[in-house]
């Protein structure tokens, strides 16, 4: 039953995005923008109440790797007073925000996310949740160090095997490139990615029998690795494609952004950059130089992740 309900959420949920991409903008909303303050950045116009219009507003901030927006942080909206026949804004003003949109999916994420924020007594102090699937990129032949805190001075615990090269007379599937080291991100802290799991380059995708012994192993256990020596490909979050979000919720204001040989970004593929992570977002510059969030990251080196 459970699995059910998780398909006819996200079917909902893709169908609801479809709907709010093709959405035409309240009148209101273009009034209101004026009324912004400084600092803030405005999303989508998610609800009118007679008298009363809500905008998603969020710090300019919010897509800086220095200073990323948090999935779990308190939210405001700016409160729009409008004219008696609804269509222009006359004044505004920032108020806290408690409930979500009920026609957006954050509501469907808040149950992942409660679990995520949950569990944050058992990471270091200071440590944002996240789970993202991910992989080294360093191609470094001694391999990625992987470091008991977020720095570059901390003691290394242990490394992640650069680009694997598998050959088995022709029976192999290795890509060009080698097989890349795939872990899962369960945090960020200060430009450091907080990871566990990591598997060794290839093994999932090639015959077990055949997977030598000698093939390098990585450290597995939980650590610290810099954030510029990782990467990901882009998996189906189930929010609107073709771009990122200025800040890690779907009213955000959107940014369209391309991907690597073209075209609008989408499940295939994946960002120039992973700068940070916040719950199942990420926080990417794409191959267009485009900075912002995307939701749910992936490490499937053989197939899209939708």
């Amino acid at each position: 039953m459970r699995v059910l309900r998780l398909i006819a959420a996200t079917m909902l949920c893709v169908a609801t995005q479809a709907a709010r991409a093709d959405d035409t903008e309240p009148a209101w909303r273009a009034s209101a923008l004026a009324l912004v303050p400084a600092g803030y950045v405005a999303g989508a116009a998610y609800r009118t109440d007679g008298s009363i219009g809500y905008l998603a507003v969020y710090p300019a901030p919010s897509n800086d790797p220095k200073t990323p927006a948090s999935v779990f942080a308190a939210r405001q909206a700016l409160a729009v007073m409008l004219t008696p026949d609804a269509t222009r804004a006359v004044s505004a003003e920032l108020k806290p925000r408690t409930e979500p949109d009920p026609d957006n999916d954050d509501s469907d994420f808040a149950k992942l996310h409660a679990d995520l924020a949950a569990g944050r007594a058992k990471l270091p102090e200071g440590t944002e949740p996240c789970s993202l699937g991910a992989w080294s990129i360093d191609k470094d032949p001694n391999g990625l160090n992987v470091r008991a805190e977020p720095s570059a001075t901390a003691r290394v615990l242990g490394t992640l095997p650069s680009p694997y090269r598998l050959k088995l007379g022709g029976a192999e599937n290795t890509p060009d490139g080698g097989w890349l080291t795939e872990f899962r991100i369960i945090g960020f802290k200060n430009g450091w990615f907080l990871i566990e799991g990591a598997k060794p380059p290839g093994k999932d995708y090639e015959d077990e029998k055949r997977y030598p012994r000698s093939a390098p192993k990585p450290y597995a256990g939980r650590g610290w690795v810099a954030s510029n020596k990782v990467g990901a490909s882009f998996a189906n979050g189930y929010t609107r494609a073709g771009g990122l979000f200025q800040a890690p919720f779907v009213d955000a204001k959107w940014m369209p952004a391309q991907r690597e040989l073209g075209g609008p970004i989408d499940g295939d593929g994946g960002p120039k950059r992973l700068l940070a992570c916040s719950g199942f977002w990420g926080l990417v510059e794409s191959h267009d130089g485009v900075r912002g969030w995307w939701r749910a990251l992936c490490s499937n080196q053989v197939t899209n992740c939708s």
